[in-house]
């Protein structure tokens, strides 16, 4: 393909996983109708916790989305929620077992650190006798080692989504996982695009998941995220670009898409969402100066405009990452001024973070999802909780009321706290 044009990358199949829906109709059905998913954190006691929300999943049944069962027992919550939103994507691109050469099928996956849960480890935690410094790491090896599950570890290798994802489909092509936070789905998207564009596959699954909700996650992102402080109303906790916010919200979700080349999703007539037209990805590095922070979204951003000859003015909507931190949010807008100018004041954002909050990989395949069914159903909902303007970000942030898209053409945006970015262009079509 060296002496012809990259073909095009459309997508044709996307399945949702979230605290504000299972499934894509649910999920925009609470998004366009401004239903939060935040509340007071249920699976885990939070009396003495710093911060006592969650956007937590509380209908989710594996069963009902995952074809081979028998591997649930050995699934991690991350797990089962990328299984099933792979399942409605695939369901909804119109695709099933077989449909695809398997050797042309791939995944990349996007995940991040999956904890065990406390009851993993508790028969080989477990204290019969009085504590004696002495011999505890001989006792260890001699008595606890055999209470640990032998399946224990599975559940919480990384790799794992994307291995379950292609055991689910028999896709035998190309497969890999992206760590890479916040960042990971659009990297995974990069990647995906790229291996179609190579002539190696006819169909990536591509997406990530992740869980913010267990003991161990909760207690993680209490001690080194920024966090909400908030106790009054927990669904007007989570308030990106607000003058107020205080900080982000854990959380839980899934978004899968299914992407093809367009003439593979025109010659079996797919129903086709949108073009993806490029994907950027730069690094903040070493930072000295203020002004900085935030060089490698800008360098993201520069880098889609320019590849794809799309000028700023022309964007319809900014799918803002909107972690709702006072840092975060302030990086973020900067570098929207400083990648596009003024006209970064322009144009319509919205930060979906406020429905659902922060939860790892998963945040930013989510985020994606409300930015495709919004170029679908042409209309952009509101960014929740954006009361006061800070004066800092100078951004059209969507509120009060939806707005009617003014064009097909959507950027998705994501930053990991360590300056990791990325940043996506998309045309419906």
């Amino acid at each position: 393909m060296s002496s012809h044009s990259p073909c095009r990358v459309v997508m044709t199949g996307l399945g949702i996983v979230s605290p504000i829906g299972i499934g894509k109709h649910a999920f925009w059905s609470n998004l366009i109708n401004a239903r939060s998913g935040i509340g007071f954190l249920q699976s885990v006691p939070s009396s003495r916790l710093p911060s006592k929300l969650g956007a937590e999943i509380h209908d989710f049944d594996p069963v009902t989305h995952i074809y081979n069962r028998k591997f649930i027992k050995v699934m991690s919550r991350d797990v089962q929620l990328g299984v099933a939103a792979a399942s409605m994507s695939m369901e909804d691109a119109g695709l099933t077992r077989g449909d695809v050469d398997p050797d042309r099928l791939g995944v990349v996956f996007g995940a991040g650190h999956i904890s065990s849960t406390p009851q993993e480890l508790i028969e080989a935690a477990r204290q019969d006798v009085p504590f004696d410094p002495g011999n505890q790491f001989d006792r260890w090896g001699e008595e606890r080692m055999g209470k640990i599950p032998p399946l224990w570890l599975l559940r919480q290798l990384p790799n794992m989504p994307a291995c379950h994802v292609a055991i689910e489909f028999d896709a035998r092509g190309h497969n890999n996982t992206i760590t890479s936070r916040e960042s990971s789905t659009l990297l995974a998207m990069s990647e995906a695009m790229g291996t179609i564009q190579r002539g190696v596959a006819d169909c990536m699954i591509v997406g990530a998941s992740s869980s913010a909700t267990d003991p161990f996650d909760v207690a993680r992102f209490n001690l080194f995220e920024s966090l909400t402080r908030r106790q009054d109303d927990p669904e007007r906790a989570c308030r990106p670009f607000d003058r107020d916010r205080d900080g982000s919200v854990v959380g839980e979700g899934s978004a899968v898409f299914v992407l093809e080349s367009y003439e593979h999703a025109k010659r079996r007539g797919a129903q086709i969402y949108a073009e993806v037209l490029a994907v950027g990805s730069a690094c903040d590095g070493r930072i000295g100066k203020v002004n900085q922070y935030g060089s490698g979204l800008v360098s993201a951003i520069r880098s889609v405009v320019q590849r794809t000859g799309i000028r700023p003015e022309e964007i319809g909507h900014i799918n803002a990452h909107g972690k709702s931190t006072q840092r975060d949010d302030l990086v973020e807008a900067m570098a929207y001024h400083q990648a596009m100018g003024e006209t970064a004041s322009r144009i319509p954002l919205i930060a979906l973070g406020s429905y659902f909050g922060q939860f790892d990989a998963g945040t930013g395949a989510v985020e994606l999802a409300g930015s495709i069914l919004a170029l679908q159903n042409r209309e952009l909902p509101i960014t929740l909780n954006y009361e006061t303007p800070d004066p800092g970000c100078r951004l059209n942030v969507v509120r009060d009321q939806t707005v009617p898209l003014r064009n097909s053409l959507a950027m998705s945006v994501n930053r990991t706290s360590m300056g990791q970015s990325t940043a996506c262009l998309l045309r419906a079509i």
